[in-house]
């Protein structure tokens, strides 16, 4: 298919209730909504770094200026058959996984347009639903907290990650592993301690967590292999898996046992199965993360997800979970699995920018011919 233009929107998208993690608080999401055109037909595609390189270095002011100037003239014009064969023209320039996921994406959403096909069965799917599980950040008070997780396991959710960092940490999970003794939890940590706290983390094998997410520095492998070894809790990498080399060198170094793979964080879904497919062959499950995209960026982490080695609950989120109104239609929404699981569907179609709702929450706009 020949790229003949890209329309580029960096958005904020308002949050019902502020994110909070160890690396800081979002009150919106920032994200960058790409539109690839070929002949009559448009595909979308999303990156979201959020505002600030916080969680990777990168942001969603930055992501949008290095597609704009750089990304999208090494594709506009040309022919391109294959999310592989896109990936041969950005590769030139380093790094950048969000900026170059925003066009990754936008190239299967048109790859499936022209093709008819859903996009879990174009990724190799063999199922067209997944398990999912409930996610819980920050909040305002241990109550909350409890009363947030006591609802997510009154409604089937198979499994709770809850955000850890200083000041929010042991204390939080006595109280919720006290309030729900045999339910299957696991923190998430967003790099935010280091080796030197092993006596922590030795503490908390106690709690007989299902996980412990990216304890350490977000780009590290060797101290996460050190951790793994001295600890009973197995280690899962987010942060530090960004190419299909660095899941086979955390395979081989002992690093994890676990990995997250998010679309964005990884450069897109070529890179996303790349990475499922080496983790598989180490004997390493995966489960699938997300962002708080919009329902078109959710929509890619929901196929992805529905590979045969994500075998641990994702973190996909109904649109009604962060905003009042998606910024795209259809919203995401959750289903019972015939075993009262929630689930989420493969969709036929991919939910796409409601055109005043872009309109409203775009920060910057560009358009490439």
């Amino acid at each position: 298919m020949k790229i003949e233009r890209i329309e580029l929107y960096h958005v904020a998208m308002p949050l019902i209730y502020p994110w909070r993690t160890a690396y800081g608080e979002d009150a919106a999401i920032h994200s960058l909504l790409c539109r690839l055109s070929s002949g009559s037909l448009d595909g979308w595609g999303e990156g979201t770094p959020f505002a600030a390189p916080c969680y990777s270095p990168e942001w969603a002011g930055g992501i949008f200026a290095v597609v704009r100037d750089w990304l999208a003239p090494a594709i506009l014009g040309k022919d391109i058959e294959s999310g592989a064969q896109l990936g041969e023209h950005l590769c030139i320039y380093k790094g950048n996984p969000f900026a170059k996921a925003a066009l990754d994406t936008a190239w299967w959403s048109l790859s499936c347009k022209l093709t008819g096909k859903p996009l879990h069965a174009a990724l190799g799917a063999t199922r067209d639903e997944a398990p999912v599980g409930a996610d819980f950040g920050v909040m305002d008070s241990i109550d909350d907290l409890l009363e947030s997780v006591g609802a997510a396991v009154q409604e089937g959710f198979p499994r709770v990650k809850l955000k850890f960092r200083p000041g929010w940490d042991v204390p939080m999970l006595e109280a919720v592993r006290r309030q729900h003794p045999d339910f299957t939890f696991h923190i998430d940590c967003n790099s935010g301690y280091r080796l030197c706290d092993l006596k922590l983390f030795r503490e908390i094998d106690k709690f007989q967590l299902a996980m412990i997410e990216q304890p350490l520095q977000y780009d590290d492998l060797i101290d996460h292999a050190r951790l793994q070894s001295q600890i009973q809790t197995p280690v899962c990498l987010d942060e530090s898996i960004t190419t299909r080399r660095h899941a086979q060198q955390a395979a081989a170094l002992k690093s994890c046992r676990y990995v997250n793979i998010k679309p964005g964080r990884v450069g897109g879904l070529t890179n996303a199965v790349a990475i499922h497919d080496a983790c598989r062959d180490a004997g390493i499950p995966c489960w699938v993360g997300s962002m708080l995209e919009s329902s078109t960026g959710a929509a890619f982490c929901s196929a992805l997800g529905m590979l045969d080695n994500f075998t641990y609950p994702g973190d996909i989120f109904p649109s009604s979970r962060f905003y009042h109104e998606d910024l795209s239609d259809p919203p995401l929404e959750l289903h019972k699995s015939s075993g009262g699981i929630p689930s989420i569907r493969g969709c036929e179609q991919l939910p796409e920018p409601v055109p005043a709702r872009l309109e409203k929450l775009t920060v910057e706009h560009a358009v490439l011919r």
